[in-house]
C-alpha cells in the first residue's frame, strides 16, 4: 500500500481542490471537529497522508505531529511546513502517554491488524485522552459505486477494507475506551451535483443515517 500511495501522492492531494473533493473534505472535517472535545494539547495525526488533517489541527492550535508509511505522501505534507515522520502504526515511536488526541482519518481501511493499532493508540494516549477514527463505509451508495469502478481502474478502493459504525465502536470498546460514539456523513454518490442540499442533509442526519453514510467516524476516551 505504501508503494501505491507513493505513486499517487500529488494526484491524491490535488483532488481536494476539485468541486467534489472540496465538498467531501469540508463535510468530513465538519463531522470530525464537531465530535471532538479536545481543543488544544499534543495531537498525533496517524496515517497523515499529505497532511490535510495535520494542517487543520495545527491551524486550530494543537501541537501536532503526523505519521505515515508512505514517503511520497510525507513529502507533500512536509512541503506544507508540517512536522511529519515515517513510521509503522503498529509500533509507534512515542513514549506511553504522549498525546491528548490521536486522530486517524482514512487509514484503518488499509491496515490488516486494526486491534494492534488500537492498542498502540491506547498506549500513547494520556489518561483522559481522546481518539477519533474516520473510515469509509462499504454499505454506502458512494462506495458501492467506487468499488465497482476499482474493478476496472486501479484505485485505493481496490485495496481497502471497509467498516461499519458498529464494528468501529466494538474495536474501541474492546480496547477499553469509554464514552464511545459514532456518526456519519455523505449520503449521495460522488456524481450527485447538488452539494448544498447534500450538506444540509449531512448535518441533519449524521446520527440517524450513519449506517449508510459514505464516511463514518467513531470517538472514544481513555479512562
Amino acid at each position: 500500500m505504501a508503494e501505491y500511495f507513493n505513486r499517487i501522492a500529488r494526484r491524491y492531494d490535488d483532488w481536494y481542490g476539485t468541486k467534489t473533493g472540496s465538498y467531501v473534505d469540508r463535510t468530513e472535517k465538519w463531522l470530525v471537529f464537531s465530535m471532538l472535545r479536545s481543543r488544544s494539547g499534543r495531537a498525533l495525526d496517524l496515517g497523515c497522508g499529505t497532511g490535510n488533517y495535520t494542517l487543520e489541527l495545527k491551524r486550530r492550535g494543537f501541537e501536532v505531529i503526523g505519521l505515515d508509511a508512505s514517503e511520497g505522501m510525507l513529502s507533500v505534507a512536509r512541503s506544507k511546513g508540517l512536522n511529519c515522520i515515517k513510521g509503522d502504526a503498529r509500533d509507534l515511536p512515542f513514549p506511553d502517554g504522549s498525546f491528548n488526541l490521536v486522530l486517524s482519518v482514512t487509514m484503518f481501511e488499509f491496515i490488516h491488524e486494526p486491534e494492534e493499532v488500537v492498542e498502540e493508540i491506547w498506549r500513547v494516549l494520556k489518561p483522559g485522552g481522546e481518539v477519533l477514527i474516520g473510515t469509509m463505509n462499504g454499505r454506502s451508495a458512494w462506495f458501492l459505486f467506487k468499488r465497482l469502478k476499482s474493478l476496472f481502474v486501479e484505485t485505493a478502493y481496490r485495496y481497502a477494507r471497509f467498516y461499519t459504525p458498529g464494528e468501529l465502536e466494538d474495536l474501541l470498546r474492546k480496547a477499553g475506551f469509554k464514552d464511545v460514539e459514532s456518526a456519519g456523513v455523505i449520503f449521495f454518490p460522488s456524481f450527485w451535483p447538488f452539494h448544498g442540499l447534500a450538506e444540509k442533509i449531512d448535518r441533519r442526519f449524521c446520527r440517524e443515517w450513519k449506517n449508510i453514510a459514505a464516511f463514518i467516524a467513531v470517538r472514544g476516551v481513555k479512562p
